[in-house]
């Protein structure tokens, strides 16, 4: 494959007219669109191409999107986008807690998926810019958004690049409550499918990965409102 330097965007999709509308506008934008036709495809692709940003089918032979979402997780917080027909929320929540950045149901308008892979490249190189070299430290907790990692007692713990974003946003302003809304269009950019409850699933997860007995953090609910992040008095 020839050197690209621009963005390189991985289309995963079992339907040739898929590939054929989004090539189009992706050339309009200067992007190269990369293809694949099946999850086994999608995952080589991956590996070998270094996508920018990858969108993904959830219903395709060999591995579903669910499937290719989950493992690209494993090593890589590159952005996904999800596309799926069946437009079902049990499948929008699925793929945001395997850690999905957004979320489109099909049929869709080329030019709105070109709008939202700006829109998660734009927030994920914002969020690089705004916190290169930054890093935040509470007892057993480090964040640090210049490797984009987190880590627990000194232990680097998986996170899908949403979760880092919330807890960075949370640890950085111990003591403040954040509403549903505000983490979502802090997060998110913009207003996501509506759903607070992406945070709320996000949380979820960020909890089971992170908080433990012995911590003298954590992240509490505010009834109604939304979450704050707390440091505890030694005792």
């Amino acid at each position: 494959m020839e050197e690209y330097r621009g963005c390189r965007v991985l289309v995963a999709d079992d339907d040739p007219n898929v590939h054929q509308s989004l090539n189009a506008y992706f050339k309009r934008e200067g992007y190269l669109m990369l293809s694949a036709y099946d999850g086994e495809q999608a995952l080589r692709q991956e590996q070998e191409a270094h996508p920018d940003i990858i969108i993904l089918d959830i219903m395709m032979p060999k591995k579903d999107g669910l499937q290719v979402c989950r493992e690209v997780r494993k090593n890589s917080n590159i952005p996904i986008i999800m596309l799926s027909a069946k437009g079902e929320e049990f499948d929008k929540l699925i793929g945001l807690e395997l850690g999905a950045d957004d979320y489109i149901t099909k049929p869709f308008s080329p030019r709105e998926v070109v709008a939202r892979v700006k829109a998660v490249l734009r927030r994920m190189r914002e969020m690089h810019d705004e916190s290169r070299s930054a890093r935040v430290v509470v007892d057993n907790l480090e964040i640090d958004m210049n490797a984009f990692l987190v880590k627990l007692d000194g232990q680097v713990i998986p996170c899908t690049p949403k979760e880092i974003e919330i807890i960075w946003t949370l640890a950085k302003n111990p003591g403040m409550v954040f509403s549903r809304e505000h983490l979502l269009k802090t997060i998110w950019g913009y207003d996501f499918l509506g759903d607070t409850r992406a945070v709320d699933s996000h949380i979820k997860r960020i909890r089971a990965k992170l908080c433990k007995p012995g911590n003298r953090w954590e992240i509490s609910t505010v009834w109604g409102i939304g979450y704050r992040f707390e440091k505890l008095e030694e005792d």
